[in-house]
């Protein structure tokens, strides 16, 4: 594409951001980091009762934890108000608007009658080719001349041509009596300000864009190419709600899926790259075309959310999957790591990695990585440890003390006792669990071991064997 792409994420900062919202922002984030362009952040700010600092301090995180970062500052919409209204009165002078003075109840007195008569209720204002001469000394709005004959045909990436007849199209009003602009103003002054190339957003806006087009024609302005993704559904088929389980991006986190996982599995609802289920940031950027996303709802399956995590998991550096895990604590409002923990657990992470599908799951299975002695122990595993387990393990110790502490040296000793007892290997790993963790599921006692070093392992065998 030889025109620089440039998009856009503009959520309403009235409450957290939702899933369907992250999905968004990241279509818009992989199409313009894939293409060279330009990513930016509205916050669509204008209706003051409901929009808070508290929602837009929780897009800026969700997007920040989901590693979507943006061009430039975020905009404001609100502070925009003056170049919208500016623009509404440029169409009047245009002829492309009119003043309607048009009280609410003559609106409803309008529609009333036109239901009684079974006419359309969409309001046709007697002052769109009023003479501004007999215009009174009252409130007005300034409303947009729609066309009234033919259709606005919106050539759509996703949905295909989308045809509106104009008959349809009311005359929206773009500045209320008090000076305020509309939303449905203020999105195109600001796409157009800002330079966006592409509206990708959900398909609930599509009724919105019809109308819309209006005002860049009024203008004379660039339409933008628009896409239209369909929303999420619970995997019931329905749309996704707080009945489904988390709609919120930060639930995600505290939950404990990695961002790179949920990156991809988002990525890949609704839009699909051949049969690829797994890829990295730098395969999703290269692949992501608007071609791509399917017309169909997409379903939330925490299922294939899960098994994309644990495959990112598995190949995430430990440094950085140290640091998210400790972000995924914090927001999970759990403690943090202690120096030991953080040494311990951090030494296993090669073992742990691999085995885990969440940050929860991956602290489930280090578990003997953050207890210190004495090690408390679960019932389950405390069956493991009768009488003559704990006598296996006393005699077991001295034979560890001067052993070179390598993986073959300590897998040779534990068998050797094994067999001096008549055992097999797999009969004396029980014990060793309960003994080194506390529980009766973890990794290899030989990874354990290794980790904890000889000190450690033998005080835990020890207070067990004794």
């Amino acid at each position: 594409m030889s025109q620089k792409i440039v998009t856009r994420f503009a959520p309403s900062p009235t409450g957290y951001l939702h899933i369907g919202g992250a999905r968004t922002a990241l279509f818009n984030w992989l199409f313009a980091r894939g293409h060279g362009g330009t990513f930016l952040l509205r916050i669509e700010d204008t209706d003051r009762a409901r929009s808070t600092p508290e929602a837009t301090a929780a897009i800026l995180k969700g997007l920040d934890w989901l590693g979507l970062e943006f061009d430039g500052a975020p905009i404001s919409q609100f502070e925009r108000a003056p170049r919208h209204a500016e623009v509404a009165h440029e169409m009047l002078a245009r002829g492309m608007a009119y003043k309607c003075f048009s009280t609410q109840d003559e609106i409803e007195a309008f529609r009333e009658a036109a239901r009684a008569e079974g006419r359309s209720t969409l309001f046709q204002s007697p002052w769109r080719d009023a003479d501004p001469a007999s215009h009174p000394d009252a409130p007005y709005v300034i409303r947009l001349k729609a066309p009234r004959e033919g259709a606005t045909v919106i050539p759509d990436k996703v949905q295909g041509e989308v045809t509106f007849r104009n008959d349809q199209i009311d005359d929206m009003v773009c500045l209320r009596s008090d000076g305020t602009p509309t939303y449905m103003l203020a999105v195109v002054v600001d796409d157009h300000d800002m330079g966006v190339t592409h509206v990708i957003r959900g398909d609930d806006h599509l009724t919105n864009t019809a109308r819309q087009v209006q005002v860049y024609k009024a203008m004379g302005w660039e339409i933008p190419v628009f896409a239209h993704i369909p929303l999420i559904h619970g995997p019931d088929g329905k749309k996704l709600s707080k009945r489904h389980g988390a709609v919120g991006l930060e639930e995600y986190q505290a939950m404990g899926y990695p961002a790179a996982g949920m990156r991809n599995y988002l990525a890949r609802l609704g839009w699909s790259h051949g049969d690829d289920e797994f890829f990295t940031d730098a395969q999703a950027k290269e692949w992501f075309e608007l071609e791509g996303i399917g017309r169909s709802p997409a379903r939330l399956d925490f299922k294939k959310l899960e098994n994309i995590c644990g495959q990112h998991l598995a190949i995430t550096e430990d440094g950085a999957l140290m640091a998210e895990l400790e972000g995924y604590l914090e927001a999970a409002g759990q403690p943090a790591l202690s120096a030991a923990q953080r040494a311990t657990l951090g030494a296993s992470l090669g073992f742990l990695k691999t085995a885990a599908k969440t940050f929860p799951q991956l602290l489930e299975k280090g578990h003997f990585a953050l207890v210190a002695r004495p090690i408390e122990v679960e019932e389950k595993a405390a069956k493991a440890l009768d009488t003559v387990s704990r006598g296996i393990l006393k005699s077991l110790t001295p034979r560890l003390q001067n052993a070179s502490w390598t993986r073959e040296e300590l897998e040779a000793i534990v068998s050797d006792v094994a067999q001096a007892h008549g055992l097999g290997l797999g009969k004396l790993a029980g014990p060793l669990r309960a003994a080194l963790a506390g529980r009766s599921v973890t990794p290899s006692v030989f990874d354990m071991m290794l980790v904890l070093g000889r000190d450690e392992t033998l005080a835990r065998l020890e207070d067990q064997a004794a």
